[in-house]
């Protein structure tokens, strides 16, 4: 399955990982069901799983108003991501 990934920008000019760095990977555990090293993987999926299923709702049922949990869930998100991200490398 690796050699179908593609490969990080940031790391590959860089060398430096990015926000997003582990995702493809988690997502494939995640697809064979291995959900604990899915979350070792990249411990951001699953708030990141729930924040686009909100949106994705939000797109379909438009009467209803779905903004405080999107950015709910966006903060949450965006907070594991920088939180992971931080412990991983220092």
């Amino acid at each position: 399955m690796d050699e179908y990934m593609i490969p990080c920008v940031s790391k590959t000019f860089f060398g430096i990982e990015c926000l997003g760095c582990g995702i493809q990977r988690a997502i494939v555990l995640l697809f064979q069901g291995d959900f604990v090293a899915a979350f070792y993987m990249y411990p951001a999926l699953f708030p990141l799983v729930l924040f686009l299923g909100t949106v994705a709702i939000s797109l379909i049922h438009t009467t209803k108003k779905y903004g405080f949990w999107i950015k709910l869930l966006g903060f949450i998100t965006l907070t594991v991501m920088v939180i992971s991200y931080f412990y991983k490398h220092f």
